[in-house]
């Protein structure tokens, strides 16, 4: 009965916030307390997720600076920052753009450039980076944190963390990056590490037969296999 009480509230785990759950798994009852992720806190880990239709280079840019550089500054910070040296018009009908982006973190005190990169160089980027990408006819900011042994790893304001083999990464994108430079860079960000997607067959894929020699070290004895 316990394990299935258990399994219940693993269950909540998956749609609730982040908490610690308590546990009563010792010897006498005792409670023991394990912290929980959602799904949902997992997907956007180490990301700002966007809050309107226009803000996806927002959220993308916050991202960078929030964990990359350590600045205390949000998604409607940022906005209002942009807004302050952008086209208002413009950006009512198109969102923000690159140059938005680069007039707000020169305001910073901090540099920014755009470059064109060739796909085959993409590996070498060493740096999360803003990218634009075309999904479905629909022009969309996102972070690169990486690419690495035929994946490309983006962080998607909308998404969550995906990841892309490069040849469909490539289809989308517009062969140019938006690089941050400043003093304070973290060299270890948690954004170079983007963490693995949660999908079904990750998890099968780790699965794999135990030998019946592995079975009896266990405790197993020949009969049971009969």
């Amino acid at each position: 009965m316990r394990i299935i009480a258990l399994a219940f509230l693993l269950c909540l785990a998956s749609q609730s916030e982040a908490a610690q759950m308590p546990l009563a798994v010792l010897p006498g009852g005792a409670v023991i307390f394990k912290p929980i992720q959602s799904v949902r806190e997992r997907k956007f880990a180490d990301l700002v997720q966007q809050k309107t239709d226009f803000s996806c280079g927002a959220a993308s840019l916050a991202t960078i600076l929030r964990q990359a550089y350590w600045l205390d500054v949000n998604e409607e910070q940022i906005i209002e920052g942009m807004l302050a040296h952008a086209d208002q018009d413009l950006v009512r009908v198109q969102g923000f753009s690159m140059l938005d982006m680069k007039r707000y973190v020169e305001s910073l005190g901090m540099r920014a450039r755009g470059y064109r990169v060739a796909p085959e160089t993409l590996h070498s980027i060493r740096i999360p980076v803003v990218v634009l990408m075309d999904v479905r006819g629909y022009k969309h900011f996102v972070v690169l944190q990486r690419v690495d042994k035929g994946w490309a790893y983006v962080g998607d304001p909308v998404l969550g963390h995906k990841r892309y083999k490069v040849d469909d990464f490539i289809k989308g994108w517009n062969g140019i990056i938006f690089a941050v430079i400043g003093k304070g860079y973290d060299k270890t960000n948690a954004l170079l590490d983007p963490p693995m997607p949660l999908t079904a067959k990750n998890r099968i894929n780790g699965f794999s037969p135990v030998q019946d020699t592995e079975l009896m070290d266990f405790g197993f004895i020949q009969s049971d296999f009969f």
